[in-house]
């Protein structure tokens, strides 16, 4: 039996474990040599920016010019709501790491333009401009994207103030159909055309039904489909109310019956 040497060295260490930390993160970093970003460590180690922003940045600074980033695109992407991408967008523009703007092209279309900025302070270049683009006032609506639905109609004006149930309708279709879930923008733009159906005497239920009946299996865009259905199918005012007679009365005089809003005298005895 050969002897125990208890005076033996161990086995040498791996320096990736004699230099690692004893408790926390350890880095197993590979260069990378294609597909890679530079992300800074302002944007990275943020203490204000919420983590969906920060993802949100890191994706956007990924992506190739021209990628089309707007909010139901990104909702469409990964799994958080459209409510939570736009307020992780409008973080990133208060930090200074977006920039939006709405311009109009030649043809007349209104679009959005979004800058990303790897490093919020530092002076950026204009971005290239293939065609002379004129600025849209802030509180012009942007448009909805192209789609295969029926393109939106003129809002009917109300006839009265606003109805108090017309956002509060808009707002509870998504129980009808989780599809009509309706951003607190289009439900404002939409409310004045849902007040013009109350005001013409629809009831709340009816007015729910229609826009609810027979949705397409491809809805992208419902608050364009909403505005179509309730400029196109808006009931006519109701008719006036026919005059009710005036009741009938007792003439004071002859005791005969007539008819007059107050009671009196017949108008034989008045003459």
């Amino acid at each position: 039996m050969a002897a125990q040497h208890l005076s033996a060295h161990s086995r040498t260490s791996s320096p990736v474990l004699d230099d690692a930390p004893r408790s926390g993160v350890v880095h197993a970093n590979t260069r990378h040599t294609s597909r890679y970003t530079v992300i800074g460590n302002h944007l990275a180690q943020h203490r204000e920016l919420s983590l969906l922003a920060i993802g949100l940045a890191v994706h956007i600074q990924s992506l190739p010019a021209g990628t089309r980033i707007g909010i139901k695109a990104l909702a469409e992407r990964f799994p958080e709501s459209e409510a939570r991408i736009a307020a992780a967008l409008r973080e990133l523009e208060a930090h200074g790491y977006l920039r939006r703007s709405r311009e109009r092209l030649p043809s007349g279309r209104v679009v959005t333009r979004t800058v990303s900025c790897n490093q919020p302070g530092a002076s950026h270049p204009a971005p290239p401009t293939a065609h002379r683009r004129k600025p849209v006032q802030p509180s012009a609506p942007p448009p909805e994207p192209p789609s295969t639905e029926p393109p939106a109609q003129p809002t009917p004006e109300p006839d009265t103030a606003p109805h108090p149930a017309a956002a509060e309708l808009l707002a509870r279709l998504r129980r009808d159909d989780p599809r009509l879930l309706l951003a607190e923008r289009d439900i404002r733009r939409l409310a004045p055309a849902v007040t013009a159906w109350l005001d013409r005497g629809a009831d709340p239920d009816a007015v729910r039904r229609t826009l609810c009946a027979n949705l397409p299996d491809s809805l992208r865009h419902p608050a364009s489909l909403l505005a179509h259905r309730l400029a196109v199918l808006l009931p006519p005012p109701l008719p006036p109310a026919p005059a009710r007679p005036d009741p009938l009365q007792t003439c004071e005089t002859c005791d005969r019956a007539f008819r007059a809003p107050e009671p009196g005298h017949c108008p034989g005895c008045r003459t």
